[in-house]
């Protein structure tokens, strides 16, 4: 990683403490009080050149919760042309109370914050990707990786949820090979405003298009 890029991520996180640091703690105290199990999720996640860590979620399911409903959504989204709406559109009974909420302002992703400080992502770049997506990858899709993942990055400030599979890998690409300082300055910036924009499709999608043949109530 560019020291200018680590540089800037520990920056970021040293001058933002005095947020984050206590909403983490608030947020625990919530989702240990909801939900009986563990504070933190922790998954295996492809990175940097297909090299597998541990990631740093809250938890925001129930404990022993389906993941293969996931998996088989996710094997869809990459086969079809259409929009990667998230699976929490439809409906999902696998999430704890409030964590829809926590999931669509990505509050879930904060304890990713100690997985930049370990040097396993940056604040800017790809998000990684689960091992079974990882294989199903082709050689060009693999070059999304050709970046340290991120916790936000092009694709989540340039539609996300809008784009297709293959618009993803295409932003995501573009990113690995253009990175530089100005442009990470300009994905924080437009950061919130995207994160505002995906409450707002997430709550028009809770209400229409339950229809689709990509969106079938997930099995409890």
């Amino acid at each position: 990683m560019p020291l200018w890029k680590s540089s800037l991520d520990f920056f970021c996180i040293f001058v933002t403490s005095p947020i984050w640091l206590p909403i983490m703690l608030l947020l625990a105290i919530l989702i240990k009080t909801v939900s009986p199990g563990p504070v933190l999720f922790r998954q295996q996640r492809i990175g940097f050149r297909g090299r597998r860590f541990t990631i740093f979620k809250f938890r925001t399911m129930r404990v022993k919760a389906d993941t293969g409903v996931h998996q088989d959504y996710l094997n869809r989204l990459m086969d079809s042309d259409v929009p990667m709406k998230k699976l929490d559109a439809a409906g999902d009974p696998r999430l704890i109370p409030g964590g829809l909420l926590l999931r669509t302002l990505g509050l879930d992703e904060l304890p990713q914050i100690f997985n930049v400080i370990r040097g396993e992502m940056s604040l800017i770049g790809p998000r990684p990707c689960v091992p079974y997506e990882y294989d199903n990858y082709s050689a060009h899709h693999r070059r999304r990786l050709e970046a340290v993942p991120g916790l936000t990055g092009l694709w989540q400030v340039s539609g996300k949820n809008r784009t297709t599979f293959e618009k993803m890998v295409e932003l995501d690409i573009f990113y690995a090979e253009n990175k530089r300082l100005s442009l990470d300055l300009k994905i924080i910036a437009k950061t919130i405003p995207a994160i505002i924009l995906q409450t707002k499709d997430i709550t028009d999608n809770s209400k229409v298009d339950k229809k689709s043949p990509l969106v079938e109530p997930p099995a409890a």
